[in-house]
């Protein structure tokens, strides 16, 4: 399987089933630091950095990645930490293109 990083997300409007837990967990080992949830419909991580200003660089490249990949993330802030979480709304459920994301944000922390 090639690196996820190097791969490009694909438009997903739907009509296609959301990944099975199997292949999740498969994923899931390829992207550090990444959980995935219970129900298996999304994937999560918790960043933590030393201040405001390094948690708001991480938000804007996290953006710019999103924006990038034509694919966005839910997540939240504070102070020094964004916890992110990648689902595929149209599926409901996950695809590649939440795997693929996740490996990119791993990237900005050189994992």
């Amino acid at each position: 399987m090639s690196d996820l990083s190097d791969k490009k997300c694909v438009p997903c409007e739907g009509g296609v089933q959301p990944l099975s837990r199997v292949v999740a967990e498969k994923l899931q080992q390829q992207v550090t630091g990444w959980e995935l949830a219970e129900d298996g419909k999304s994937i999560q991580r918790r960043f933590e950095f030393k201040g405001f200003y390094k948690t708001m660089a991480f938000i804007n490249a996290l953006a710019w990645i999103a924006n990038q990949e034509m694919h966005h993330p839910d997540f939240s802030a504070g102070y020094n930490f964004c916890t992110v979480t990648f689902t595929t709304h149209a599926i409901d459920g996950l695809s590649e293109n939440d795997f693929i994301c996740a490996a990119k944000v791993n990237e900005l922390l050189n994992e």
